[in-house]
């Protein structure tokens, strides 16, 4: 793998990572599935990230046919996929995500008392595949240059779902050893970190528009 590639790689798979926010999720995750015992929450952690890993690799495939027939240029994407991004990562700084995703799970939880698949909604949509994440993957493979790029943006995608499922089968006691306070610190380092991505994808949209670069 040539040093281009690998760095192509990291930028792929922390962005992701932070888009995906399997910490983040996890606190949901397992407040939604603490019903059902250990045998369930497997089981819907299994079906959430296969869900989630159809969707953001479809569409990580299907974007270009979808830019195209909306007849919508890549850099008009980039810069709207920085801007989207960016407020993303305003609502993990200042835990407006985190509200959002409690605040689904109980909501979820008062309108399905019985053990319902959670797997799709609210989990595999759109906690995991969440807007973010799909433009990203759009993205990304819209930057690939060779075959070898795109098979690095879909291994940085399987590999954080696969983090996330790890992640998700040890949720309950993983959150008890964490604590809500370190959670939460974690997810506003993340979010400034994304903040970051973000304004450099509006920026490099911005210069490719007005051909600037």
């Amino acid at each position: 793998m040539t040093p281009e590639l690998l760095n192509f790689a990291l930028a792929a798979f922390v962005t992701f990572f932070v888009l995906i926010d399997a910490v983040g999720v996890a606190p949901v995750f397992a407040s939604l599935t603490a019903p059902g015992g250990s045998a369930y929450a497997r089981r819907m952690a299994i079906r959430a990230v296969l869900v989630a890993a159809i969707i953001i690799t479809g569409f990580a495939f299907g974007g270009a046919w979808l830019l195209n027939a909306l007849h919508i240029s890549i850099d008009a994407f980039r810069a709207a996929g920085g801007i989207l991004l960016f407020l993303i990562a305003l609502d993990m700084v200042f835990e407006k995500r985190t509200e959002r995703r409690e605040h689904r799970a109980e909501t979820h939880k008062a309108e399905h008392e019985k053990l319902e698949d959670i797997s799709v909604f609210p989990v595999g949509i759109p906690m995991l595949a969440g807007p973010g994440s799909i433009a990203t993957a759009m993205l990304y493979m819209q930057n690939a240059e060779s075959m070898a790029a795109k098979g690095v943006v879909i291994g940085a995608i399987l590999a954080n779902l696969l983090l996330c499922l790890a992640i998700f089968l040890v949720a309950a006691p993983l959150m008890k050893l964490m604590g809500e306070s370190i959670a939460g610190a974690i997810t506003r380092i993340f979010g400034v970190i994304l903040s970051a991505l973000s304004v450099q994808l509006l920026i490099d949209g911005i210069k490719g528009a007005f051909g600037l670069a």
